[in-house]
């Protein structure tokens, strides 16, 4: 899993009017909250909080805070960005703060590997889960969970309970919930003989 840095400002002052004040300042207002610890209010720069997140992990990103006194060199995870509607722009983040010796539940894309014999033949792959809800030490977060789909043929589909997960991680899914399949019917061998 990518670790990356970020460099945040603690606040005393919230509400409404301090978090658009701070948006017009061109920050982000966020929070960072765990267990054992008091929420603290912090504003980060959007190309910080860009950078912390890019990547594959996305937001599974584990992030040094820096410059944020007591919060300093404190490993957090992005656990919500709130965006504008429209533009899509954050407009508040949580971040999530994390022991590395207890594990953490995380949301974790899925990657198809190949393409499935079934499509070849003309079915259509069905593309039920594009992330899976697991539980691991924040050290072992996957950036993806890998599924090979070449063998996959019409009518099959790979269920949470035949993927291998990486050594330390759990799935928290239905075992027998469908992740890929290939829908639609088998083409006749031969036409048939009017």
């Amino acid at each position: 899993m990518q670790q990356t840095q970020m460099k945040i400002e603690t606040r005393t002052s919230t509400g409404k009017g301090i978090s658009r004040k701070l948006r017009a300042a061109g920050r982000i207002p966020g929070i960072v909250y765990g267990r054992g610890m008091e929420p603290v209010p912090v504003s980060v720069e959007p190309k910080q909080l860009q950078t912390a997140i890019a990547g594959e992990g996305g937001i599974n990103n584990l992030i040094t805070l820096q410059g944020g006194g007591d919060l300093d060199n404190v490993v957090v995870i992005v656990a919500d960005i709130q965006r504008d509607s429209i533009k899509r722009t954050p407009e508040h983040v949580d971040l999530h703060r994390v022991n590395m010796n207890e594990k953490v539940r995380v949301n974790v894309p899925v990657s198809l590997v190949g393409t499935a014999t079934g499509v070849k033949e003309g079915g259509l792959l069905d593309f039920a889960h594009h992330s899976l809800h697991i539980e691991c030490l924040p050290g072992e977060i996957p950036e993806h969970i890998e599924i090979n789909i070449v063998d996959l043929k019409i009518g099959h589909a790979i269920h949470v309970e035949e993927i291998t997960f990486p050594a330390g991680v759990k799935c928290l899914e239905n075992p027998k919930a469908s992740v890929v399949g290939v829908l639609g019917k088998a083409r006749d061998e031969a036409p048939a003989e009017a």
